[in-house]
């Protein structure tokens, strides 16, 4: 083979994998689904096994654990039989940082449909879920709440490395209150109360998006240091806090809805109160990302919700302009979040 033909066949296989790429993640939805991870659980069960405990035929349940060898999902130990990789271990119902309802939730149909027109949010800026299904994302959840329970327990999910690690990462020690605004059931906040002994919490949220966490709380043992306060971040804030902690939430929103959010958080916080914001941080150059993830979540915010992920100069200037100081960026490895913490502008 000519140096030519290698650079074409190693550029035509790069193509090829992304346009297969949401058939993988399809795989990974469907062995939630058809609760095959579980089926396989901490064994090695043939493929005839895995069916039977499926309910799905065997010919096609083969296929689909073939598929799930090739993308990392599992391993072949040998006559016909599967385990699950750690990466696959990830997918089953229950277990440590289980991932199974996020990855439910983000191969869902709804949540894949307005992919669909990326070219048309593109070159229009417009949010295509909104045309989709006739109204923005969040007002949809209302109206199914079957979807909107999925959606809870994946952003859930979805916070528990966030949890792991920001508690040592930044001293939370210094306040003796603190507000998790749009904290949903309380994982990160419970995650910090725990670390902190002397310290009393607020979750602030919706009461859809609240609703796991009183539960959660009491779970956790800090219910005793922590009540749940339900509100619109749009139309008011928390009442005065120390701290306030946003996490996830400035991403799925526009500059001006953004700074409506920080407007009522900024007035909920004394002088020298502090604002806590937990999102991924976008380099300055996309040549600097290690992993293209944060950047997919850029584009699945413009299609979904109409938001954004930001670098941050953008998150300096939403700041500045909602009257905080940014303090500093402090980076959460292994994840692709950042603590960025701001103080209000005298």
């Amino acid at each position: 083979m000519s140096e030519a033909q290698h650079t074409y066949a190693t550029a035509r296989r790069t193509v090829v994998e992304l346009v297969f790429g949401s058939m993988a993640a399809q795989v990974a939805g469907a062995v939630v689904r058809l609760g095959v991870a579980d089926a396989v659980a901490d064994g090695e069960p043939t493929a005839d096994e895995i069916a039977a405990t499926c309910g799905t035929p065997a010919r096609t349940t083969r296929r689909l654990l073939r598929a799930a060898v090739v993308l990392g999902l599992a391993e072949e130990r040998g006559a016909d039989r599967f385990a699950l990789t750690p990466a696959g271990a990830l997918l089953r119902s229950t277990g440590p940082g289980s991932l199974n309802a996020f990855t439910r939730m983000f191969t869902d149909p709804v949540m894949v449909r307005a992919w669909h027109d990326l070219s048309e949010a593109v070159r229009d800026e417009r949010t295509t879920f909104d045309t989709a299904f006739g109204q923005p994302f969040f007002d949809h959840l209302k109206t199914v709440p079957e979807l909107a329970a999925g959606f809870n327990a994946a952003m859930s999910q979805g916070a528990r490395l966030v949890a792991g690690l920001l508690p040592d990462a930044y001293d939370f020690g210094r306040f003796t209150s603190i507000t998790d605004v749009g904290g949903g059931d309380g994982t990160l906040l419970t995650a910090v109360l725990r670390r902190y002994e002397g310290l009393r919490g607020v979750v602030f949220d919706t009461a859809d998006g609240s609703a796991q966490a009183g539960a959660k709380l009491a779970a956790s043992g800090v219910a005793e240091r922590c009540t749940v306060s339900v509100g619109d971040f749009f139309a008011a804030g928390p009442d005065p806090t120390d701290a306030v902690l946003l996490k996830s939430i400035l991403h799925d929103w526009d500059d001006e809805r953004c700074t409506t959010i920080l407007t009522h958080c900024r007035r909920a916080l004394p002088p020298d109160g502090r604002l806590l914001v937990v999102e991924p941080v976008l380099p300055g150059a996309a040549a600097d990302a290690t992993t293209p993830v944060s950047y997919l979540s850029d584009l699945n915010m413009l299609v979904n919700v109409g938001g954004q992920e930001r670098t941050r100069a953008e998150f300096e200037a939403l700041l500045t302009g909602a009257g905080f100081t940014v303090a500093e960026f402090v980076p959460l490895p292994p994840s692709e979040f950042h603590l960025i913490e701001a103080v209000p502008t005298a």
